[in-house]
């Protein structure tokens, strides 16, 4: 009984292989046909038109653009010449400061966000209300202030 099992499944296996296969030249007969009927194999020979689309006419040399070498800029621009020069200094109000438990939270003068700050990067000793100088990085939560100071 055994071996009748087992020549049972190795039998289907063989007809399932057999049917992918005639599958498969099935599937491949019929993009044959499907390439004939078109007659067409695609774009033998593309161009890349004045747009940058591919085509398969060639492109008109009077829309040429010309574009000289030391015109092309491949940096990113510099900081003085960058639109958005933001002063990496902010100034704050301290809202909050536990000294025991060694954080706090600052507000933001110019936009009244809230910013964590822990007793690490402080540059002087804070208390409540106290205005001051800080600079933002990011945190695991969010955005901290850093490198606070008192403001002189």
């Amino acid at each position: 009984m055994g071996r009748s099992t087992q020549s049972f499944g190795k039998s289907e296996r063989e007809k399932k292989r057999l049917k992918k296969r005639e599958e498969k030249q099935k599937k491949m007969e019929a993009r044959k046909l499907e390439k004939e009927e078109h007659g067409s194999k695609g774009i033998e020979f593309a161009y890349v038109d004045h747009n940058g689309q591919l085509t398969d006419t060639p492109p008109d040399p009077s829309e040429k653009v010309k574009v000289k070498a030391k015109n092309i800029e491949i940096s990113i621009p510099k900081l003085e010449d960058r639109e958005d020069k933001v002063d990496p200094i902010r100034n704050g109000v301290v809202s909050f400061f536990d000294s025991s438990k060694g954080f706090g939270f600052i507000i933001d003068n110019e936009n009244q966000e809230k910013y964590f700050t822990h007793v690490s990067n402080l540059n002087d000793e804070i208390t409540q209300n106290d205005k001051v100088t800080f600079e933002l990085e990011k945190g695991p939560r969010g955005m901290n202030a850093v490198r606070v100071s008192l403001k002189k």
